[in-house]
């Protein structure tokens, strides 16, 4: 797999890059560097979506837990956020969960959260790494009492929905509410916590079999969504990926409200109520420049970190914010919760169209979003971070960037989880955005086969 953590922790195809026996390594692994320093037997929170490989990667991470004298508390599907919030609750020393988030049925994922519900620095994943790749001798294997046990967190999903329900004082009577659950982690949890607050409710997508997680659903597929308000004449419209830690909307006329709009809507609503510490958002280089220019109208200053929640999370503990977020809908409420949280995001965005009585497509239009274009290049995982070595591809980088210089920006990254090379243009002429992002992409998945 070369390195084992990317972005999100390590992910592949499950049972040919992502193996029971990785899992197992990753547990023992894991367990050890996150646990040594405490003076009792450390216990870990597993959890996963709805993939049907999670069963077999779930089995072999707690055998690599037990094997090194921890135990494993099983949490069953739980989104993501629920991990990072119940290691806290319930005083756990750190929590797991198999999930490959939006990707496809047939790939999976682990991430390992510490006591705290924080994912991991890069420098802890790189220690686990280390010793998965050259020193596995240092280990402990116990025996007899020593081993490890495996217990069942029965009440999990109903102390998450708990939380949940106390983040707003507000009730949703009166509101209808359209969810996609992607036929992932939040099909159950989603629709009973909105109900829990009052909120009317028509669903689709969360009817999870093991193979149809994502499936042309959830918030990388809108369109179900967007049809599907208009059809029900709902208020708002709320789809999740597959671990329930993004959150993307649509309005009542069925537009799309993403990641960027999402953190205006609740920005300006916490600044106004005076809860928006330092008066700012945390973007990321990818956060669109309406969302600036909203900012300079309303007073609210817009950092930018790399890609990535966890760059998002880590520029928010440095400086005291509590909202950040990405335009794909990872939002952070660092009041309430660690990580993304999708359906606390959903709920925080009713509190305001209740406080405010507003409809969702007028809150939604106190930010302008740019046109932008985004392309993907797929290319030879190996060589995905090579493409500014390639003279050609720099050179039509730095053409791009002087063509767009002044009325727009050129960025290009690479993807932490996939084998693409992402081409991203705003500006102000679609068609020319296009052509110009279609090209150079061309390029690229030509020059690095």
């Amino acid at each position: 797999m070369g390195r084992l953590f990317g972005t999100d922790g390590v992910r592949g195809v499950a049972n040919t890059e992502l193996t029971g026996e990785m899992a197992y390594q990753l547990g023992r692994a894991g367990a050890y560097v996150l646990t040594r320093e405490t003076k009792h037997a450390p216990r870990i929170l597993v959890g996963m979506d709805t993939r049907i490989s999670g069963d077999m990667l779930e089995a072999a991470l707690a055998a690599g837990i037990c094997s090194v004298g921890a135990h494993a508390v099983l949490a069953g599907i739980v989104p993501t956020p629920a991990v990072a919030y119940l290691v806290r609750k319930y005083r756990l020393d750190a929590g797991v969960v198999i999930s490959a988030s939006h990707n496809p049925v047939e790939y999976n994922g682990i991430k390992f959260f510490n006591s705290k519900g924080y994912k991991l620095s890069d420098a802890l994943e790189d220690e686990i790494e280390d010793i998965i790749m050259a020193h596995r001798e240092i280990l402990p294997c116990p025996t007899g009492a020593g081993i490890g046990t495996r217990s069942v967190a029965e009440e999990a999903l109903d102390d998450y929905i708990d939380f949940l329900t106390k983040t707003t004082k507000e009730r949703f009577n009166g509101i209808k509410v359209a969810l996609d659950c992607a036929n992932g982690a939040s099909y159950k949890a989603a629709p009973i916590a909105l109900l829990n607050l009052g909120a009317g409710m028509c669903i689709i997508h969360n009817e999870p079999d093991g193979t149809n997680i994502n499936a042309k659903c959830g918030s990388t597929h809108m369109e179900d969504l967007q049809a599907f308000v208009k059809e029900n004449g709902a208020d708002i419209g709320f789809a999740f990926d597959g671990d329930a830690d993004r959150c993307l909307a649509v309005d009542e006329k069925g537009n799309l409200i993403d990641g960027d709009k999402i953190l205006a809507v609740c920005g300006l609503d916490m600044k106004e109520r005076g809860e928006l510490r330092g008066n700012t958002i945390v973007g990321t280089v990818m956060t669109n420049l309406g969302l600036n220019l909203m900012g300079e109208k309303n007073g609210i200053h817009i950092e930018q970190t790399g890609v990535g929640d966890r760059y998002v999370l880590e520029r928010m503990m440095e400086a005291d914010r509590n909202l950040g977020g990405e335009q794909s809908g990872h939002i952070i409420f660092l009041d309430h919760n660690t990580t993304g949280d999708g359906i606390l995001t959903a709920i925080q965005i009713l509190s305001v169209m209740k406080r405010t009585g507003k409809k969702a497509s007028e809150l939604a239009s106190v930010m302008e979003t740019m046109p932008q274009v985004l392309v993907n290049a797929r290319v030879n995982n190996a060589k995905k971070n090579t493409y500014m070595e390639v003279p050609e591809i720099r050179h039509a980088i730095e053409k791009l960037n002087a063509t767009f210089s002044g009325e727009g920006r050129v960025l290009i990254r690479t993807s932490g989880t996939e084998p693409l090379v992402r081409v991203m243009i705003e500006g102000k002429d679609l068609v020319h955005m296009e052509k110009e992002a279609k090209k150079l992409a061309v390029l690229i998945e030509d020059m690095l086969k």
